[in-house]
């Protein structure tokens, strides 16, 4: 009877070491995921025709909106109101990088959207590129994007793109460090963006 106590107390032992390595191993991974690189590598094209990779992310602050020219109001609305909050954080423009993604790279060819946000700013650069290497970033960085009908009866028609609508913040090492949404106070917005040249 003594033995197999002594085995039962032997076992909980184990398990309690066991349990305790797991709990150690999965927090050093969730660290990990937080001190690394926010998003996946990938290589897709900037309006100027240029490859661009997530090195483009990692070299200063960097302000990333996901959106598309055929937008109606989200995407307009917050290119405007980006480059004004950088106009007011960083005037010289030399401390915050920005980025439009496409997440309609069927119709939004890179010269396409040059033009598009050029119309808006001379600040914020646009990427897109294939559709499945552009779709396989939008994946990765955990992005909603989905093409709705405009016409449900007419699956061939036109159509639209429902997608996430905050700005994602990235620090000079490419890690989330925020999001601003959609419609969020100036002032608030300008503070963030702030607090990420800081560091």
């Amino acid at each position: 009877m003594k033995s197999i106590r002594i085995a039962l107390w032997v076992a909980a032992f184990a398990l309690a070491g066991v349990l305790v390595w797991l709990t150690l191993e999965v927090t050093r991974q969730k660290q990990d995921i937080a001190e690394g690189p926010f998003g996946v590598p990938f290589t897709l094209v900037a309006q100027d025709g240029q490859p661009i990779t997530e090195q483009a992310f990692r070299n200063k602050p960097t302000a990333v909106f996901f959106g598309f020219t055929h937008c109606p109001e989200v995407c307009p609305t917050t290119l405007f109101e980006l480059n004004g909050w950088m106009q007011k954080v960083d005037p010289d423009g030399t401390k915050l990088n920005a980025y439009l993604v496409s997440v309609d790279p069927e119709r939004d060819t890179p010269e396409i959207l040059g033009q598009y946000v050029s119309n808006v700013s001379d600040r914020i650069k646009g990427i897109s590129g294939d559709p499945a290497a552009v779709n396989a970033m939008i994946k990765g960085f955990k992005i909603y994007a989905k093409k709705v009908p405009v016409d449900e009866a007419d699956p061939n028609g036109d159509y639209t793109m429902d997608h996430s609508a905050s700005v994602y913040l990235l620090d000079n090492g490419g890690r989330f460090a925020g999001s601003i949404a959609y419609g969020e106070n100036a002032e608030t917005a300008e503070k963030k963006l702030s607090n990420l040249i800081k560091g």
